[in-house]
């Protein structure tokens, strides 16, 4: 099968150094993917790339196994939802979703019928004629997404679509767009900086960092199993305490540490060399306030706050002069700041990383 959209050894450089740094990623048909990594990762230019607004200094971009080298955006088959939705204010809704259609010179009865089709798919069916100005923010950025999806892309980019909406209306837009790219079936490549986004919509997550990617998996490999400690701190929240290796650990092996006196098996992502300075990496659900059993990661800790968020508390400890903490269901622990606990957690839930980055 030719894959919706393929990378390969894509660089691009503005000024002194390279903000696109050798990217290859494939993408298959009706797959989403998501390109995560903070301000400046190269995110937006590998986008802008794909898209054409930019131009690649080297490397080689293919849609649906065609050379876009030299091919100009309108002309790439692909759909974009904008960060500020570029919505022509003075147009109807209508208009602005059946603008792309005009512009490839589809007749007049089939532009009214797709963009009806639109409209429905994003629930926005009798508000034809508005005006943007007459819209939610929730409104215009369905209004963006149906005038992508009204030309029938190979390939949807959304350039972080969600940005500007509240809370409660980003997290619901989250279902609703991930629930059409799966209904409709079309290839997506979303870029944000919010993991939460980017852990709810794909099917994978490229994590970038320094203009290259340093993994791209599903949601449930990368939280569970990040490739590095710069991934590990950056999605979600992750404990890490000191401590030494006993022996060489290699890449992708389970190998003995100690920390705070105790000997620990954890699993190293990378190779680490023998007595080295590292870290056990942990994430706060994945350990609790108990006894132990046998076979468990057992820590002393003394609780510096106690933070209630509704159906789970986030108790906030130091270890060793580390801060640590623990997330657990509200209720189920009765700890008080300047208490001593011991914190206990399955051993298989450990990771451990070289101390410098």
């Amino acid at each position: 099968m030719t894959a919706a959209l393929a990378l390969e050894g894509l660089r691009k450089s503005f000024g002194a150094g390279p903000v696109v740094d050798g990217i290859d990623l494939v993408v298959e048909p009706g797959e989403f993917v998501t390109l995560l990594g903070p301000s400046g990762c190269g995110k937006t230019t590998t986008l802008n790339l794909v898209a054409g607004f930019q131009v690649p200094d080297a490397g080689r971009i293919a849609i649906r196994g065609r050379e876009m080298t030299g091919v100009p955006p309108h002309h790439r088959d692909i759909g974009l939802v904008f960060q500020d939705y570029a919505l022509f204010p003075h147009r109807t809704v209508a208009e602005n979703v059946g603008f792309g259609l005009r512009m490839r010179k589809v007749g007049r009865a089939e532009v009214e019928q797709r963009v009806g089709e639109a409209l429905g798919l994003v629930q926005l069916a009798g508000l034809e004629g508005r005006r943007p100005g007459q819209l939610s923010g929730g409104q215009r950025q369905r209004v963006a997404l149906a005038r992508a999806l009204v030309i029938r892309p190979s390939v949807l980019l959304l350039d972080e679509p969600l940005s500007n909406l509240d809370l409660k209306l980003r997290e619901e837009m989250r279902l609703e767009i991930s629930g059409l790219q799966r209904r409709l079936g079309i290839t997506t490549i979303l870029v944000t900086h919010d993991q939460g986004e980017a852990l709810v919509m794909s099917d994978r997550v490229a994590v970038m960092r320094g203009g290259r990617i340093s993994q791209v998996t599903d949601p449930v490999t990368l939280y569970n199993r990040p490739a590095d400690r710069f991934i590990a701190e950056f999605i979600g929240s992750m404990n890490f305490l000191p401590c030494l290796t006993e022996g060489v650990v290699a890449a992708g092996a389970v190998g003995s540490v100690v920390v705070e006196g105790q000997a620990v098996r954890a699993l190293a992502p990378r190779a680490i060399k023998a007595g080295t300075a590292a870290l056990l990496a942990f994430r706060p659900e994945q350990a609790r306030v108990a006894s132990g059993e046998a076979g468990e990661l057992r820590l002393r800790g003394r609780v510096v706050r106690v933070a209630y968020l509704g159906g789970r508390t986030e108790l906030h400890l130091e270890m060793g002069g580390r801060p640590c903490v623990v997330d657990v269901p509200s209720g189920t622990v009765a700890a008080e700041a300047g208490e001593e606990v011991v914190l206990a957690g399955p051993t298989s839930a450990c990771l451990l990383f070289p101390a410098e980055l």
